[in-house]
């Protein structure tokens, strides 16, 4: 044993490029799994130091998260204490401006300046006076609140109007369009408002704080209420930023799950250039068991070579990370970003090690005792290598297919899992964890039978190649030769682009199904109403439609109480024939563009007109309603029945209950007043939506009780969601694309040392440099090619499958042009891998390859 051992060592030693080129997918995957490591030691550091909203200097805070509260009272006697310097009172204010048809605006207290300001100048001055604000630039963009502008402000529509000047532009920690800041004085002035949500405290240096913290405790507990706590500055902030890293721990979870994903690519591409590396060494391997080498000793040995190999690619990915954490961080800083270093984990090193290790030594197993076998007669073949087994072997076909009916037989219980249309209860755990089942499944059988698929995809995605004359018929004839080599590396590609068929796809579902929700809430940028329910004046209707920097303007009436029946119902109970009260609105859902996204049911949103109503699913459900069914509406004394046009799978826009034309809501007894209005502005960007806010302002001027909503925020918040969730999943699956991709380059880079003596008969009989260049390259691209089409013909219906199981009534959405994208993308980076090899094995000329034994 002990000389066989050195016998592998010695050949390590002399050739330890070889050694990193076996377990390089080792290195990637040990370089990825601790840069995850540092990475959340960046975050929890820097988060410790800068994700707290309390500012650095406060000595002591008054108030938590849960909502206990303080009054001003209790801050004005906080403010007398002996040894408080400054103390700060966070309270909110919310103002209508711009007269009684204005915005509301968020007014914080804020001192502006000083150590406990959250607010910073940076135009202008900070309000030193009451009834003065200062505005954060979006605020002072959307609302045309520049420096020195006067606007007039109410606490209450029915309040008396106040004039406020804008004296200042602030940067503050959010600026969502509506934020003014002012001292905390002056905002309690503006209504009399007792609740604070924190006070923070600076003491004056040399103060005690512990005398003063139990001065403080006495002021609140004899104010009474709810007792806010009083803590130490250093306590809340390091709650808060322990809040922000609690939050971020299902992101690390996550990350987590992919990174397993990505570790399982990698021991899968560790087997496969294992099998590669003792199929080149089967002669030497024979000596050695024809002078008295036994299998199980030769089998420890490749095994410990295996081992040794994965303690030095994973001593290396972590030392590499190491070193690339640290000099992200300090590139960070040297931009002007507050960003921690990651320190020195060494424990997390130190499994990272031991875990790049194991699982080498068990992706080293099978192919160590596979090689071991080889009889001692092999010693007097010629060829240094022996060829791989084209067939799987009974046990492993049995195996397959096995996992497949298991697979197939799991989806099948999925399906029974699945809700009913508008079911209102329904937990999506049990279905998913069934699909999960399902795809781990589907997956194990692909590793299985991948050797019996490859064959016969490569017969169909290797056709064109084919058509290109000799150098592409060996380019498909050198992948079928070795289908388990072939099977290997594609399987992990497989891997991949399933991943990432799946999130496109169901990213796709589930973007189609948030447009569907916000066309709903928000089928508009704007939205203008009273603040009552009472009509808009039709000055402001008029003076909407008038201006150029709003499009697509849709009044609309409301009018509640109003029955659904069916014909000859008698107009009592429920669903079965009975009446059930909703409101109802004329709303035209043609012109507004958002609409076009709506899912519906059953019917056509087109067929709505005089006569013609569209129902949303609850209603259709409670009434016994289809699609082309007669319905009687009717609201007092009047009734009139009409068609069923469309049922919507949700609600309504605007959750009216029932659209119906306008024609049918005056002969149900709506006046002729409307109660709101959507709009779209003219220009798409922030800049658009400014001026037809600024447009809106200036129509409902003078208009009591009307204001101004931005819905198109809202649809803006959304969209960011799912693109952060949809870009995070997508680079989180690149680990695994990115393992698949080494696998394909290393798998190509030992394919060409194994097959230097059949390059240059290649090359003898004719064949150029070039032509043998783009052979191997294109060896390499069709790995890439036999993985995609794997990958999607399993990633895309796993994808609808788990789309369904959640439940959500999401469309089932196929991205194409992305999953072109993805498809072309996995063959091009594959090809690549394969550059480099290629033409390492175009240099060597055909004297020396044919002479060459090893």
């Amino acid at each position: 044993m002990r000389a066989l051992l050195r016998t592998q060592l010695g050949g390590v030693a002399r050739r330890p490029s070889r050694l990193l080129l076996t377990g390089l997918a080792i290195l990637v995957a040990s370089f990825v799994v601790f840069a995850a490591v540092l990475a959340q030691q960046i975050v929890a550091r820097t988060v410790e130091a800068t994700g707290a909203s309390t500012p650095a200097a406060a000595d002591l805070v008054v108030g938590d998260a849960e909502g206990n509260a303080t009054t001003v009272s209790v801050l004005r006697q906080v403010r007398e204490l002996p040894g408080v310097a400054e103390a700060v009172g966070r309270l909110d204010a919310g103002l209508q401006i711009g007269g009684s048809g204005g915005s509301w605006l968020r007014l914080s207290g804020d001192p502006g300046t000083g150590p406990l300001a959250l607010a910073r100048v940076t135009q202008g001055s900070y309000p030193d006076a009451a009834n003065e604000i200062a505005v954060t630039a979006r605020t002072a963009e959307r609302l045309g609140l520049a420096v020195g502008a006067v606007t007039t402000a109410r606490i209450e529509p029915e309040a008396p109007p106040i004039r406020m000047t804008v004296t200042g532009l602030v940067e503050a920690d959010q600026d969502f369009g509506q934020d003014a800041y002012a001292p905390d004085g002056f905002v309690s002035a503006l209504g009399a408002q007792e609740h604070v949500r924190q006070i923070d405290l600076r003491l004056a240096p040399g103060a005690s704080l512990t005398a003063v913290r139990k001065q403080v405790d006495r002021i609140v507990a004899a104010a009474g209420g709810d007792r806010p706590p009083v803590r130490t500055g250093a306590e809340v902030r390091t709650a808060e930023a322990k809040g922000v890293v609690d939050r971020l721990k299902m992101v690390f979870v996550l990350v987590g799950m992919f990174i397993g994903v990505a570790v399982a690519a990698a021991a899968l591409v560790a087997t496969s250039t294992f099998r590669i590396v003792f199929a080149q060494r089967m002669r030497q391997l024979a000596l050695l068991r024809a002078i008295g080498a036994g299998q199980g000793g030769l089998a420890r040995a490749l095994a410990f070579e295996g081992a040794l190999t994965g303690l030095v690619t994973g001593t290396v990915g972590v030392a590499v990370a190491l070193a690339f954490g640290h000099a992200l961080a300090l590139a960070l800083r040297a931009f002007g970003l507050t960003v921690a270093s990651p320190g020195f984990p060494l424990l997390p090193a130190v499994a990272v090690v031991a875990g790049a290790t194991l699982i080498t030594l068990l992706a080293v197993l099978a192919p160590a005792f596979s090689a071991a076998r080889v009889a001692p007669l092999e010693a007097l073949r010629a060829a240094s290598t022996t060829s791989g087994r084209r067939d799987v072997g009974l046990v492993r076909l049995v195996l397959g297919l096995l996992l497949t009916a298991g697979a197939g037989m799991t989806v099948l219980l999925v399906f029974t899992q699945l809700p009913e249309p508008e079911a209102l209860e329904y937990d999506a755990v049990p279905a998913l964890a069934l699909v999960v089942v399902s795809g781990t499944l589907a997956f194990f059988a692909l590793v299985a039978l991948g050797p019996v698929l490859v064959r016969p995809v490569l017969w169909l995605v290797g056709w064109p190649l084919r058509q290109l004359g000799p150098v592409g018929r060996l380019a498909v004839g050198g992948i079928g030769g070795a289908p388990r080599r072939a099977a290997a590396v594609s399987v992990v590609v497989a891997l991949g682009v399933t991943l990432i068929a799946g999130v496109l796809v169901g990213g796709a579902s589930m973007r189609a199904l948030a447009d569907r929700e916000m066309a709903l809430s928000a089928p508009a940028d704007f939205e203008l109403s009273t603040s009552d329910g009472s009509l808009l004046p039709s000055a402001v209707v008029d003076g909407v439609r008038g201006r150029g920097e709003l499009t697509h303007v849709a009044p609309y009436r409301r009018l509640d109480g109003v029955g659904v029946s069916l014909p000859g119902s008698s107009g009592t109970g429920s669903a079965g024939g009975g009446e059930t009260r909703f409101g109802a609105t004329d709303l035209d859902l043609a012109a507004l563009p958002e609409l076009d996204k709506l899912d519906v049911r059953s019917g056509r949103l087109a067929d709505l007109g005089p006569g013609r109503v569209v129902l949303p699913a609850y209603v259709a459900r409670y009434s016994g309603l289809r699609a082309g069914d007669r319905v009687v509406l009717t609201r007092e004394q009047r009734k009139i029945e009409v068609g069923v046009a469309a049922i919507l799978p949700g609600n309504t826009p605007l959750g009216s209950g029932v659209v119906v034309d306008s024609a049918d809501l005056d002969r149900l007894g709506a006046t002729a007043g409307y109660v709101g209005l959507l709009a779209d502005a003219t220009k798409a960007g922030e800049d658009g939506r400014n001026a037809a806010q600024k447009a809106l302002r200036q129509a409902v001027t003078g208009a009591d009780g009307v204001g101004v909503t931005v819905l198109a925020d809202q649809r803006d918040e959304i969209n960011g969601l799912v693109d952060a969730m949809l870009g995070v999943a997508l680079g989180l699956i690149g680990l695994t694309v990115l393992i698949a991709v080494v696998g394909v380059g290393t798998t190509t880079a030992l394919s060409v040392v194994e097959r230097v003596r059949e390059s240059g008969l290649l090359r003898a009989v004719g064949l150029s440099r070039a032509s043998l260049r783009i052979m191997l390259t294109a060896e390499a691209g069709l790995y890439g090619l036999i993985g995609a089409t794997l990958g999607l013909l399993l990633g895309v219906p796993y994808a609808w499958l788990t789309v369904e199981a959640l439940g959500a009534n999401a469309p089932l959405e196929l991205p194409v042009l992305p999953l072109i994208g993805v498809f072309l993308a996995l063959i091009a980076l594959t090809a690549v891998a394969g550059v480099l090899p290629a033409r390492r094995a175009s240099r060597v000329s055909p004297v020396t390859a044919l002479a060459t034994d090893a």
